[in-house]
């Protein structure tokens, strides 16, 4: 029985460093993946950072982009009004010159007519 004993006594033994070792290697690993985890926080959070100063200056640059749009649709605006009083007043002028050279060429036909 002695040998039985002494047998499980080192089945037992071989188990338990068996497991002894997982467990070690197991910490070992976990303790690796913190540093890295550690490591990937402190990157991500820089990335973080890193993302949201991008993203606040392309809304920066957007929002001037939209007002320098705004003020560009303004000055059109004020422009074409600017182009239709213009045109609205050619088009008095003009008809002015053609009221002006009826009357003019009018009463040179009208003495025209009166001579022989």
């Amino acid at each position: 029985m002695d040998r039985d004993s002494h047998s499980e006594d080192t089945l037992s033994t071989m188990v338990l460093e068996n497991i002894k070792n997982k467990l070690i290697d197991a910490f070992r690993a976990s303790g690796e993946c913190r540093d890295d985890t550690r490591e990937d926080v402190g990157t991500r959070a820089r990335q973080l950072s890193l993302s949201r100063s991008q993203q606040a200056n392309e809304e920066l640059r957007r929002a001037q982009i939209d007002g320098a749009i705004t003020w560009l649709r303004s000055e059109l605006l004020e422009m074409r009004s600017q182009d239709l009083q213009l045109a609205k007043t050619l088009l008095g002028l003009n008809t002015e010159i053609q009221r002006l050279r009826r009357e003019s060429f009018g009463g040179l036909d009208d003495t025209g007519d009166d001579q022989p």
